[in-house]
């Protein structure tokens, strides 16, 4: 018998893309550097994912092969080069432009898997990857204005490198099948923070000396509540959804942090720029969509 949606767990699965959809908002009023940013988010989000998967309900005794707990911790490094770059992107060109950059990543992974993991490119997907490619070009703005400003172009380049290491976490993910995701994604969020401390002590990254106070309750928020509860509830609402309605759902994310941007923010798209907007989101979802009972 085909799953069914819980209500329930599809409004929370919401609450969390709508949550992951103001990151961009709130760096934007965290004057720190960016490591710091990264590290923050992942020794808070890890330590209470921790928390959470010791009082919680269900047990996981099962131990994680050495291999394996070795492939996490490669993965939680790209998520901590990941969001430091992301963030860095959001300094240099807006949070609309830094988060479509940033969703070219299932156009990378379409593209490496053939290479990776032998898959086969299907025609649809080779389209769907074109369609995003085209997408890019026009929020770049090369041909709207016909030249990009240093600042933009810098923001861009960081967002699509924060894409590349985004798909290296999704195809890592891949090579370690079968770790329940709680524990999973503690030990991707501690790694991650852990991977800042050695550019941090180099650069002096710690002093939080002239941050108000207004930014120090903001990064913790940055890593309780959009890194550790908007985990929690990802996860715990994935039971009671089809893998479908998750793909599909996902692009929430994206799309609250463009309306989000432009209403918080005041920072507009122009239309060719919506028009790839369009182009990239769409093609990603239509990507991920299979036609009839198949699995996802």
């Amino acid at each position: 018998m085909e799953k069914s949606n819980n209500k329930r767990s599809l409004g929370v699965f919401v609450s969390s893309m709508l949550i992951f959809g103001t990151v961009g908002v709130v760096r934007r009023y965290i004057p720190l550097s960016s490591a710091l940013l990264a590290f923050s988010r992942g020794i808070l989000g890890g330590l209470f994912l921790l928390v959470v998967s010791l009082i919680g309900t269900k047990k996981t005794p099962d131990k994680i092969a050495f291999k394996d707990m070795l492939k996490l911790i490669l993965t939680g490094i790209f998520i901590g080069f990941n969001w430091m770059l992301l963030f860095e992107a959001y300094n240099h060109t807006t949070v609309a432009i830094a988060t479509l950059c940033y969703y070219m990543e299932p156009t990378i992974v379409v593209l490496l898997s053939p290479l990776i993991f032998k898959e086969k490119l299907t025609g649809k997907k080779a389209i769907c990857a074109a369609t995003s490619i085209i997408g890019m070009i026009l929020i770049s703005g090369v041909i709207g204005n016909g030249s990009l400003g240093t600042g933009n172009f810098i923001g861009i380049l960081l967002g699509l490198g924060a894409a590349f290491f985004y798909s290296a976490v999704v195809i890592m993910n891949k090579l370690t099948p079968g770790i329940e995701p709680f524990k999973r994604t503690t030990i991707l969020l501690l790694s991650a923070g852990a991977v800042m401390v050695p550019y941090l002590m180099l650069t002096d990254g710690f002093n939080v000396g002239g941050a108000s106070v207004k930014a120090i309750v903001l990064l913790v928020v940055l890593g309780i509540v959009h890194t550790g509860i908007a985990y929690t509830m990802y996860f715990g609402s994935m039971d009671g959804l089809k893998v479908q309605t998750i793909a599909v759902f996902s692009y929430i994310d994206p799309v609250s942090a463009l309306l989000f941007s432009a209403f918080l923010l005041r920072e507009h798209l122009s239309v060719i720029s919506i028009i790839g907007a369009v182009l990239i989101i769409g093609s990603a979802m239509i990507s991920e969509l299979k036609v009839g009972k198949g699995k996802c």
